[in-house]
């Protein structure tokens, strides 16, 4: 693997001599979010493998190149598992992607991001230097945690080579409780009743069946934990819901399962865009925001605190200034299909306010002074 790292750090170096800008890519199955894909494309999947796993210490070490799936597989093999579950969106996902974009699955609000679980990271700086930072266990974090600073950067601040993950071993029980019959309202007050209790919640989702009738709530929610634990959490949430006139049952474990994933991978009916102009909105808000106004339905996950919903772009304004006026943002996920370019003239993200920028251009200045991975993913230029 020595020659396609120095394949990789020669390009790097190569495009900050000659002014030229990369856009790093791994699967591609990311390419439909952000505000550009400009600059030439530097393919990482030639740098894949697994450098280290040690199951008793919870540690795996991958390259950026190496299949999602494969990781995912290996870790499967010993009964443990990326906790915060990323999405793949498509064949071909890998490693260093799923960190690039710090995207996490149904479980992040219990579990953790994708950065809770970095421990370190190898990568190639805008001028094609090849820096480590972190380590191995959870005592190498100190000062500046720029390794975890790389989950979520979408490549905007170099080329992530390698990471070592804290994994997780299999939870002995699971359980996910279907409660039909409750309101939006009520559904989330009930989730925050439970989120203050010693109760295993790992994941949850609430979603109105409108092709339905009549139309029709559900809640979903996921236990994961000890056997007695799951067991006797589900019989006190049962009788919680009950008790405000939902019916609840318990869901079989593949059907469950299969759900679950396809909610991260967003598959779902819910997720199938109703119109030619319809973006897919996901806005971020405190999990106790209460139920917000939107003349649109609304899929919510992570106890409250991700909503996402289709609207037009031209919605941004009053997206986001609702999502502000409860301490959230509101962000562009997925653009339409027919006009991608046009509906993010308003930006994908939430402009940022002047400090957030200045930290924003300073971050950007240390580690890639060249301007190589200024592809304007995340903000425009």
């Amino acid at each position: 693997m020595e020659a396609q790292l120095n394949s990789l750090i020669d390009a790097v170096r190569h495009a900050a001599a000659d002014g030229r800008t990369l856009r790093l890519r791994g699967g591609g199955t990311k390419d439909f979010w952000g505000q550009s894909l400009t600059g030439e494309v530097l393919d990482t999947r030639g740098y894949q493998g697994i450098v280290s796993y040690e199951p008793s210490e919870l540690v795996v070490t991958a390259r950026c190149g190496t299949p999602l799936a494969e990781l995912e597989a290996v870790l499967d093999e010993k009964g443990q598992y990326l906790a915060f579950e990323p999405p793949h969106f498509g064949v071909g996902a890998t490693v260093g992607g799923m960190v690039a974009a710090g995207l996490s699955g149904p479980a992040r609000a219990t579990a953790g991001a994708v950065r809770d679980y970095v421990l370190g990271a190898r990568f190639i700086n805008g001028l094609g230097e090849h820096l480590t930072f972190g380590g191995q266990v959870m005592k190498n974090v100190a000062g500046y945690d720029v390794s975890r600073l790389m989950a979520g950067s979408w490549g905007t601040l170099g080329l992530i080579t390698e990471v070592s993950l804290k994994v997780l071993p299999v939870a002995p029980a699971e359980a996910t409780l279907m409660i039909a019959g409750l309101a939006q309202g009520p559904a989330l007050d009930l989730l925050h009743r439970w989120g203050g209790q010693p109760l295993p919640l790992n994941a949850s989702t609430w979603v109105r069946d409108t092709t339905a009738q009549p139309e029709a709530d559900y809640l979903f929610v996921r236990l994961r934990g000890a056997v007695a634990a799951v067991q006797s959490a589900i019989a006190k949430m049962s009788a919680d819901a009950t008790a405000l006139g939902a019916q609840v049952q318990q869901m079989a474990h593949a059907e469950a399962a299969q759900d679950w994933r396809a909610s991260g991978e967003q598959t779902l009916q819910f997720f199938d865009s109703p119109s030619h102009d319809a973006c897919l909105w996901r806005l971020s808000v405190p999990q106790t925001a209460p139920v917000l106004d939107l003349p649109y339905a609304t899929y919510i996950e992570w106890q409250g605190a991700q909503r996402w919903l289709w609207a037009p772009a031209t919605a941004a304004v009053p997206l986001r200034e609702l999502a502000q006026s409860v301490g959230g943002h509101a962000t562009l996920f997925r653009a339409s299909a027919t006009h991608p370019e046009l509906d993010k003239i308003s930006g994908v993200n939430t402009p940022l306010d002047f400090v957030q920028n200045r930290i924003q251009q300073q971050l950007q200045k240390q580690f890639d002074l060249k301007g190589v991975f200024a592809t304007g993913r995340m903000h425009p230029l």
